[in-house]
């Protein structure tokens, strides 16, 4: 694959010549000259056809929120449209990095603070206070406070916090998440 700037035979050009080479342009107003694909047969394997059905996925998600003002921010001065910015924010899950306990005593009102991020934005948090056995405790979404910190109120006692489990789950956009459990040592 060959890519042309400022060349006044080729700029422009696109389509096919013979059946052996492909002319297009890309984003950046480059000419782009390359092999024509081989139209052979092939047989794809499970790990194969399933990243066909993610990458589908990713391009249904795309189509449908290439209009959004945060992907159409993100791709301003880059050579990314919009649609690509998208498809990759489906392909990356937001992350909870740090769940701190250090301002809570069980006490009704007080914060558990969680630490999310994303490529993108996170979305929403939410947590979860579970005893050992894994009975809810009570759960709830947090607040985005500053920067990376989200902020979760405690709304019920909790005697002994220091057997208690918590888990914290971002979500972004398309609607990925990760979680992150914290318990008491």
């Amino acid at each position: 694959m060959a890519k042309v700037l400022n060349n006044l035979i080729v700029q422009g050009l696109s389509g096919s010549l013979g059946n052996q080479i492909v002319i297009r342009q890309g984003k950046g107003g480059q000419t782009i000259v390359s092999a024509k694909p081989a139209n052979a047969t092939r047989t794809f394997n499970l790990t194969q056809l399933a990243q066909q059905e993610a990458f589908h996925n990713a391009i249904a998600y795309a189509k449908s929120a290439k209009d959004e003002n945060i992907y159409l921010t993100k791709a301003q001065g880059t050579t990314l449209s919009a649609f690509n910015v998208a498809v990759a924010d489906w392909f990356n899950a937001p992350e909870v990095l740090e769940i701190d306990t250090e301002n809570w005593t069980g006490a009704v009102g007080q914060v558990i603070r969680v630490k999310a991020q994303d490529d993108i934005q996170v979305t929403r948090v939410h947590v979860q206070i579970a005893d050992t056995q894994g009975n809810f405790l009570e759960e709830g979404a947090a607040v985005q406070a500053d920067g990376l910190w989200w902020v979760y109120t405690t709304t019920t006692t909790i005697a002994d916090p220091s057997i208690v489990n918590i888990n914290a789950k971002a979500y972004n956009l398309p609607g990925n998440s990760h979680m992150l459990a914290w318990q008491n040592n």
